[in-house]
């Protein structure tokens, strides 16, 4: 192939395959002592269901809420949805226990509450093996402190086991002593983009936090709409009627759709007629653009392959 003018827009640089697990465009929280809640969530159009353990239940429900979890994992279908467990923190009363239980059936993965360093993640994986708790079962870390903030990097490469990173916003804006953080978010930028920076260098998802306030669907698209902007792969919800706007936003657009085909179908062509200098919607396009295309669609097609599942 001939050389263009500068070497970073040759068109025989091979872009990477697109990496896609699984959309995780809505993450919705779901208290573990709700059977009610937990029966209808397999009807929901949630990317993943948290079955929550820890903040949403009361201490003298623990245990309830622990065995209602066991029920609705092994009772509900929730095919290719993502189910993940919260439980609590392994230095509590209950953490040790929660995993006890959680290896009886098979969640898609556990999420660890409040992780602060390294050494806590590495502990857990540790732990959770020992716990009897299979490898095919991811773990996901909240990170909702500024400890945790200060020492993501180590965290995200503590454990090969490590899936997906979890923003514990509200938390980290009560820390922070950052008030109306519903809003602008400005004071938590910095941490949020640090999380993204540091997720994406260990090849991770990372979700974005909650939006409190339920009657403000205008101010949640928003939230949803800085998050995509951040590179969050999807957004921590609270209640069903969140999951349309989450997914909605960090779906593929049509006209991204279309931009990315024309990017693919060009470079395809560039490559059989040995051009150097790539365009396409007046954009100059390279490897790294025709490997976003791939990702994109190949995201399309995972979240295709999703709604399609009863």
């Amino acid at each position: 192939f001939r050389p263009c003018f500068h070497p970073c827009f040759e068109v025989n640089v091979q872009p990477q395959p697109a990496m896609i697990s699984r959309p995780r465009r809505s993450v919705l929280f779901m208290p573990g002592d709700n059977p009610r809640a937990q029966k209808k969530a397999s009807g929901l159009a949630a990317d993943v269901i948290i079955l929550d353990l820890e903040d949403a239940v009361a201490p003298a429900n623990k245990e309830v809420a622990r065995n209602q979890v066991l029920s609705t994992l092994g009772k509900s279908p929730f095919g290719k949805r993502e189910v993940v467990v919260r439980i609590n923190r392994l230095d509590s009363p209950w953490g040790v226990d929660d995993l006890a239980v959680l290896s009886q059936v098979h969640p898609d993965a556990i999420l660890l509450p409040k992780i602060e360093s390294a050494d806590e993640l590495f502990r857990a994986a540790v732990t959770l093996s020992a716990q009897g708790i299979p490898a095919d079962i991811g773990l996901w870390a909240m990170v909702e402190t500024p400890r945790g903030i200060q020492s993501i990097e180590d965290i995200t490469n503590a454990s090969g086991r490590l899936a997906c990173l979890v923003l514990g916003t509200g938390d980290l804006a009560s820390s922070m002593r950052i008030t109306g953080a519903d809003q602008d978010r400005f004071g938590l930028v910095y941490a949020l983009s640090r999380c993204v920076l540091a997720a994406r260098a260990s090849g991770l998802d990372v979700i974005d936090g909650v939006f409190f306030d339920l009657a403000d669907s205008a101010g949640f698209r928003v939230s949803c709409k800085q998050g995509r902007q951040l590179g969050f792969d999807g957004k921590s919800l609270i209640h069903p009627g969140q999951i349309d706007i989450a997914n909605g936003v960090f779906s593929p657009q049509p006209d991204s759709i279309d931009h990315a085909r024309r990017v693919i179908e060009a470079w395809d062509a560039a490559a059989r007629h040995e051009r150097g200098v790539l365009v396409v919607d007046n954009r100059l396009v390279e490897a790294l653009h025709v490997r976003d295309a791939h990702r994109l669609l190949a995201l399309r097609d995972a979240i295709n392959t999703l709604a399609a599942d009863p």
